[in-house]
């Protein structure tokens, strides 16, 4: 696959109600140099190396991985096979700020997931 940069930007906006009332909107900084590319994968049930998208002159700063809806699977955010590593929510979306150096990120099934997608930014 061939990625072109092209500029991205990432808000995280927080909306708090009931007892706390208020929204919160933390802005990442823009990337000129983001792939802008979506990848829909197959977790395979176990540890699984996924390949941060690269090409000369695009530059990943994050990763919106998005379950599917359905998915009833753990899923852990590992930096290595026998890391403990960080339990990822079954259905809800989960972003990762990545360091410009960060070629691959490790995720674990507990089964096989398909149609897991990838929002590289």
């Amino acid at each position: 696959m061939i990625f072109m940069a092209t500029t991205s930007t990432r808000t995280v906006t927080i909306v708090y109600s009931g007892d706390t009332v208020g929204t919160q909107s933390l802005a990442a900084a823009s990337n000129t140099t983001s792939p802008g590319a979506v990848t829909i994968q197959t977790l395979a049930s176990g540890f699984n190396t996924i390949t941060v998208p690269s090409t000369t002159g695009v530059v990943v700063k994050s990763v919106t991985i998005v379950p599917p809806a359905s998915n009833t699977q753990t899923i852990v955010l590992k930096g290595v096979t026998g890391d403990t590593g960080v339990g990822l929510h079954l259905t809800d979306p989960t972003t990762i700020a990545l360091a410009s150096t960060v070629t691959t990120i490790g995720l674990t099934a507990g089964a096989e997931i398909t149609n897991v997608k990838f929002f590289w930014t």
